[in-house]
């Protein structure tokens, strides 16, 4: 038994690091989509831009999936499928362009989360 349980966090560890992405940090802010192709996503440190319709596109930005189905997303226009919500995300930026280059995993959060973070600004619908 001791010995099972000295193997065990070793275990925990490597599976950890294993999944980390190198280079890759945890952001977490709003998330806007106002129209078709253009994504962002504003954090305590800046606006990261993820797409712009007919240019630029981060990789993994399919990773987003559909967030106007989620009772946490407040939509702008009267189809729903517009507007923004709270995310958190494992990125990797370029800071001097201020982009997401690419999206390793995603997730939609409760709009609690930043509305309860005095750095951030909600955005306007």
């Amino acid at each position: 038994m001791r010995r099972t349980l000295l193997i065990l966090p070793a275990l925990a560890l490597s599976a950890t690091a294993a999944f980390a992405q190198p280079n890759s940090e945890n952001r977490c802010g709003w998330y806007e989509n106002p129209t078709p192709g253009n994504h962002w996503l504003t954090d305590r440190d800046r606006q990261w831009l993820i797409g712009a319709q007919g240019g630029y596109q981060a990789r993994g930005i399919d990773r987003i999936g559909d967030s106007s189905a989620s009772r946490q997303w407040i939509a702008t226009h009267p189809n729903g499928s517009y507007g923004y919500g709270c995310a958190c995300a494992q990125v990797r930026t370029d800071r001097r362009n201020s982009q997401i280059t690419r999206i390793f995993s995603w997730r939609q959060v409760p709009l609690a989360q930043c509305r309860g973070d005095r750095r951030l600004r909600e955005p306007r619908g």
